[in-house]
Formats: structure tokens, sequence, C-alpha cells
């Protein structure tokens, strides 16, 4: 190899006929019958892995002075496989691509293609664009409705002779954010529909995290459009009603009142679309996941020195009046914030 003379068993060989080395048809190309032996003008250092992925039974070392490119260019001239090389590259830390299935009928793969894959053509990256741009404009109009010059406010009746104003959680049909919000979620809703009846496995896509979430995103606004339907066909909700019990008034429209923002409150998922289309947000989940161990283990070891320091300036300062710490749970912030350098020092 390259002039260094290499000795080996034939049927060391012979383990894997396969290979370039071990098919005697594919190897007979390189003998040189001069010299009796073999000849591959090739990288030398790597031959020694080469070599003893045969005399090891097929473990594949690449040595530290190879480049890696060099290295994948060798295993390929010398035919070891797919398998081979799949595991190499494990070893090397290479994320294992996950195969992607197709559905079987041409119109409903491309279909799929189209929606699902924005760098399979020109017109799925189209698509991808709109629905970046619908996803931003929707987080943008959920931010902006917020300022107190966008808000609507309604005159609740609290006692028989007093009146409170509170923001009106549910919006007007003729709202510009509500006509955009609806805008947003047609086409939120079509992708959903298109994706689903093109997708080649239905349970799979309802196992999807990300389709979670573009259901749970959308789920908002039809409940939020129910309750405008409501009332706008209902014309008595804004007249006068017979005497009621304030407190118990009061209650039922707090209550109200926290649904809705809630309910209004999962609309921000959106935010988590944005993934679906970005490479460097869905490394960057993999690699949470992948490092959920070792990320637990360090909330272990701050939850240990939290109940450590928390006790010890506990019983440090359990004699004084002035202290701030009533018991070790309530000193808990303190060690937090004071280990995690957030605050530090702070009581409160």
């Amino acid at each position: 190899v390259s002039g260094m003379r290499f000795e080996t068993q034939l049927r060391t060989l012979n383990q894997f006929p396969d290979t370039l080395l071990g098919d005697p048809c594919r190897r007979m190309r390189y003998f040189d019958p001069l010299r009796n032996e073999y000849f591959f003008d090739r990288n030398r250092p790597t031959f020694d892995a080469i070599l003893y992925y045969y005399q090891s039974g097929g473990r594949l070392r690449r040595p530290t002075t190879v480049p890696l490119d060099v290295f994948s260019e060798e295993i390929k001239f010398y035919e070891l496989g797919e398998l081979a090389t799949n595991k190499f590259r494990e070893e090397e830390g290479f994320i294992k691509e996950e195969e992607k299935p197709l559905p079987k009928p041409e119109f409903q793969r491309k279909v799929w293609l189209l929606f699902e894959y924005p760098e399979s053509s020109q017109a799925a990256r189209v698509v991808a664009i709109i629905s970046v741009f619908v996803i931003l404009l929707s987080i943008v109009i959920f931010c902006l409705e917020t300022l107190p010059e966008f808000k609507h406010y309604k005159v609740f009746n609290t006692t028989t002779n007093g009146t409170k104003i509170e923001e009106d959680e549910v919006p007007d049909i003729t709202d510009p954010f509500f006509l955009i919000e609806t805008i947003c979620i047609v086409w939120f809703t079509f992708e959903l529909s298109v994706r689903f009846l093109a997708c080649p496995n239905k349970l799979h896509f309802f196992k999807d995290v990300m389709n979670t979430i573009d259901i749970i995103a959308i789920i908002p606004y039809f409940i939020t459009l129910a309750t405008v339907i409501a009332e706008e066909e209902d014309p008595t909700m804004n007249l006068p009603k017979a005497p009621q019990n304030p407190q118990d008034k009061s209650t039922n429209q707090a209550m109200s009142l926290a649904i809705l923002r809630v309910i209004r409150l999962v609309r921000v998922f959106r935010i988590f679309k944005l993934s679906r289309h970005s490479k460097g947000l869905q490394i960057l989940g993999r690699t949470l996941k992948a490092s959920m161990r070792e990320l637990g283990l360090l909330i272990f070891f701050l939850f240990i020195g939290v109940v450590l320091f928390s006790s010890t300036v506990y019983f440090a300062e359990a004699g004084s009046d002035q202290s701030f710490f009533k018991s070790i749970p309530d000193a808990f912030w303190w060690a937090v914030v004071t280990m995690t350098t957030v605050g530090y020092g702070d009581m409160r």
C-alpha cells in the first residue's frame, strides 16, 4: 500500500466476502504477478485501520492522524459496506438520518413533499415562506392587540348601583385584528388539513409533537369564534337582567374572564411552529433531548445545593428577629438566585 508491505492470511480476508479485499475477483484487478502481491496506491495510514477491520471481525477505528473525509473515501474504495459506514458515522458523532416514509400514490406524494419538505422543490420553498410569514404575522398580531390603544373595554354591573370597567376578552367580529387572525387561521387550518390528508401514516401524524402543537394553536380561535357568534346571535346578553347576587355575579365574570385569557394564552404556542422551518431549532431540540440525562443531573446537584445552603442560612439567622428567612422553603429562592448568580443575595 503506497510502498509499505502488509501481510495477512486469506482466511482473515474471507470473513467479509462482500468487500474489495474479501472477494478474489474484485481484488484481482490490483494483483502484480511480477512481485506476487497486491498493490494499492491508497492512503497508507488508513490501511492499518482497514486491515484491523478484518482482523478484529468488523471493528472500524479511524486513526487520529487521518482526516474524516479521507477515511470516508477509503471506506468507499475498499467497499466495506453500508453497515460499516453507518456504524462508523455513528461512532464519529453524526446524527443518524431517519428514513422518510413517502405516500405511494404519485399525487399524494407530491402534495406531501410540497408541504412537509421545503428543500424538495422551488414550489415547496414558496409554501414554506408563506407559512413562516403567516406564523410571524399571527405572533405580531397576538402582541399588538394587547397595547392599551388597541384594547376594548366593557362595562360590568358589580353592585345594584355600581359598575366596573374590564377589558373585553371577546373581540368584535369587525375588529381588524380579529380579521387578520381569521386569515391566519384559515391558512393554518388549510395547511394542517392538507398535510393530514397527504401524510403516509395517519397514526404517526397525530403522534408527532409538532402536529399536536399545530392543532393546539388553532383551537383557541374556534372557541373565540363560537363566543363571538353566540354574542351576535343572542340579543338578550346585553339587555338588563333580573337582580342577581353581586358576589356570585362577580365570581362568574371573573371565572369567565380567566377561562378566556387562558384560551388566548394558548395562541403563543404558535411560535413553536417556526421550528418546523428551521434546521437550527430542530438541531437544538434534538441536542436538548439527547442531553436530558446530563441536564437532569445538573438540576439534581442544584437541588442539593439549594437544600444545603437554605438550611444553613435559616439556622444561621434563626435567632434574629430581623431575619427574612422564616423557614427553610422560604430560603429556597435566596439559594437559587445566589447559586445561579441571577441576583446575588436577594432576599425576595
